[in-house]
């Protein structure tokens, strides 16, 4: 049974920064392809980036220039490096395989940007 258990989240103001960590348990996440994804009030979630087992890397075309997705697989996590955020980015986010699991949805960390 994998639990992804999401942190770093918080309030920021406009064209601020936030890393957002995710450590799996029970199981080792360097087999897979890894992807955050958020969900914003009265929106579907959707994903954000994703990063394979070789490192390649995609993302969402409006946080593009901004996030970088990495993982650290000796130490068995998924990170999210945001910056310049936006109001827009305000959301739960989630760590999740790619595809997404349903089973392995944890319960997020709120960012919150605004002044």
């Amino acid at each position: 049974q994998v639990q992804l258990v999401e942190s770093g989240g918080g309030l920021v103001q406009p064209g601020g920064s936030l890393r957002l960590s995710c450590a799996p348990s029970g199981s080792r996440i360097s087999i897979y392809t890894m992807a955050w994804y958020r969900q914003a009030p009265g929106k579907q979630r959707e994903w954000v980036a994703i990063i394979n087992t070789y490192g390649g890397t995609s993302y969402l075309d409006s946080v593009k220039g901004r996030f970088t997705i990495s993982r650290d697989n000796a130490k068995n996590t998924v990170h999210l490096q945001m910056n310049s955020l936006k109001p827009d980015d305000t959301a739960v986010y989630y760590c999740n395989v790619a595809p997404p699991r349903s089973e392995y949805w944890g319960q997020g960390t709120q960012v919150t940007v605004s002044s």
